[in-house]
């Protein structure tokens, strides 16, 4: 593996709705990107879409070329791909491993670094489509940084990279970032499926265009509202 000017060759291990977006992001500042792993036919689509030209590898092949691993994989995944990996001897001394799961911190990463890998977990907040659109809403977005602290300027520039911005999280942090963002995540769209389906339900026509500006200035107007106290539990 060389590096030339910072720039890194990265290999991108999962071509579902994330990996391919961070890869074209990173791609597009300057890093080469050296493999993808796609198994689905749709998976490879989206590569193709997003990584032209960019091959698609076994994921051995992968890690041996990379001095950045960007493992986009399930988060029930993760645990067992890396240390998989570990197992066969494929993780380098001095490469760069990092996850996207939002629950983890480096501790899930733990069999990479014990082969002198380097830690990383970035989590952006944002809801992936898989397409070019996720790459404008990447540049609106937030990513949470989780890293030993000598290499918590890596992770911060690799966001910055990308066009986001950095929030460091520490470990024992990640399931309260989680909690939160599944939260918003999971609360907002089902409230909003809901409410389509009622104006749909008596004739209204294009109901989405109809409740986008009131759900989109609700929701600043929530953000910018300070948190309620808690109150002690009652006796």
């Amino acid at each position: 593996m060389t590096a030339r000017s910072g720039r890194l060759g990265v290999g991108v291990i999962g071509a579902g709705h994330v990996g391919p977006v961070l890869g074209a992001a990173l791609g597009g500042a300057g890093h080469s990107i050296v493999g993808i792993s796609a198994v689905s036919r749709e998976s490879r689509d989206r590569a193709d879409a997003l990584l032209p030209r960019v091959p698609v590898l076994a994921v051995p092949e992968i890690v041996e070329r990379s001095e950045l691993v960007l493992l986009a994989v399930p988060e029930d995944e993760l645990e067992r791909l890396v240390a998989g990996l570990a197992a066969t001897g494929a993780w380098q001394p001095g490469q760069l491993v990092v996850h996207t799961a939002v629950r983890h911190g480096v501790s899930v990463l733990a069999p990479a670094t014990a082969a002198g890998a380097i830690p990383l977990a970035i989590n952006p907040a944002m809801v992936f489509t898989g397409t070019s659109v996720d790459l404008v809403r990447l540049r609106e977005s937030y990513c949470a940084v989780t890293a030993p602290a000598p290499v918590q300027p890596i992770g911060q520039a690799l966001v910055v990279e990308m066009g986001a911005e950095p929030v460091l999280v520490d470990e024992k942090d990640r399931p309260a970032w989680a909690e939160a963002i599944e939260t918003a995540r999971g609360f907002s769209s089902a409230i909003v499926v809901q409410a389509v389906g009622i104006l749909e339900g008596v004739g209204i026509p294009s109901p989405g265009s109809v409740l986008g500006p009131l759900v989109r200035s609700s929701v600043e107007i929530a953000l910018g509202t300070p948190p309620a106290p808690l109150l002690p539990p009652e006796e």
